[in-house]
């Protein structure tokens, strides 16, 4: 058989084993795979019994949580700690959004031999932060590779100016010179900045992990914005594109600056133009917008950090909480003590 036609055959067969959870739930808009379950990540090797396999991630959008939960509880009730199921779809709905970051999460589901994590979306929320990064959750997980199994609305299109904000990003916190790694590293570690989870829950070397066992999905999902960035002259490419250590260059004038800043979703730039200052331009169709007022690139890049931090730390703690109460306490002090043993074991 052909290498290609080899790998085409494994990659739908490994499409259909993870889509096949979801014929057990309600019908979905938008649904994807992610998470060490699904895509390798460096490190040692696990010895088996020693560690249980890592639970199979995913992310589901719906038109109406409330709706869908009820359904949903009607199925699958055991998927709910008792506290939700007690409670009820509009309780979980509400608990997700009002304490949470959008998400309510079920954890810790049998299926097959393995073990399964959902979280439910409201769908506008979804699109919402993929665009304006007001949260900066899930958009935070589509800046990494993930295995998109239902999309009735187009994310995948829509998640393109994700993409582009991430580069963006990546660029205003890297040197003149960097490594396609030190940018794929960057990009990654956005969505941990500030994160509560990383000081005493996280995997110290998580993002290094993730970026060098993944290295070929990340060239796939960033090409497209890589060589459109290069088009602009704001980064020049290197002559062996592809290699991990090859050396990109990027111009850092302020000029420069003011285009990476104008790309950044609208929750960035208004946090930074309250910092900053602003100044109203007309756009093409002649509608008046807020520009961020850059004068040094170094001030801007850390104007942004500062932005994203608060932005990641605020939707942390809100889903950590919203996830105590999702799960139960047993299921999440059990949660808990496996995250801070991994990560305990990282930094020893």
């Amino acid at each position: 058989m052909d290498r290609r036609m080899e790998n085409t055959s494994t990659m739908k067969s490994k499409m259909s084993e993870l889509a096949a959870p979801l014929n057990d739930l309600p019908p979905v808009e938008f649904a994807c795979a992610y998470g060490s379950g699904v895509f390798p990540q460096l490190g040692p090797i696990r010895i088996q019994g020693e560690e249980e396999e890592p639970m199979v991630d995913y992310i589901l959008g719906v038109a109406d949580p409330i709706q869908w939960h009820a359904e949903n509880l009607q199925r699958n009730r055991d998927h709910y700690s008792f506290l939700m199921a007690f409670l009820g779809a509009k309780t979980i709905t509400e608990v997700a959004e009002e304490i949470g970051a959008g998400v309510h999460f079920n954890a810790f589901v049998p299926w097959k031999d393995k073990k399964i994590k959902y979280g439910v979306i409201r769908m506008h929320e979804l699109i919402r932060d993929v665009l304006n990064w007001h949260r900066l959750y899930i958009s935070g997980r589509l800046q990494k590779p993930v295995h998109i199994l239902i999309d009735t609305l187009d994310v995948e299109d829509v998640n393109a100016a994700n993409l582009k904000a991430a580069i963006s990003a990546a660029l205003l916190l890297l040197p003149p010179q960097f490594s396609e790694e030190e940018l794929f590293a960057k990009i990654c570690g956005l969505s941990y900045m500030g994160d509560l989870r990383m000081f005493f829950a996280e995997d110290k070397h998580k993002v290094k992990k993730i970026v060098q066992g993944n290295a070929d999905r990340f060239r796939a999902l960033y090409k497209d914005q890589i060589f459109s960035t290069a088009e602009t002259g704001l980064l020049k490419l290197p002559l062996s594109f592809g290699d991990p250590q090859a050396i990109f260059v990027q111009d850092s004038s302020v000029s420069a600056t003011c285009s990476l800043v104008s790309a950044l979703p609208s929750a960035i730039r208004s946090r930074m133009g309250a910092e900053l200052g602003e100044k109203i331009k007309l756009n093409k169709v002649g509608r008046e917008i807020p520009e961020v007022l850059v004068k040094e690139r170094e001030e801007a890049a850390r104007c942004m950090q500062k932005a994203i931090k608060s932005l990641v730390r605020a939707s942390s703690l809100r889903q950590t909480l919203s996830g105590c109460l999702a799960v139960g306490g047993v299921n999440a002090t059990s949660y808990l003590a496996k995250k801070v043993s991994k990560a305990w074991r990282s930094r020893h």
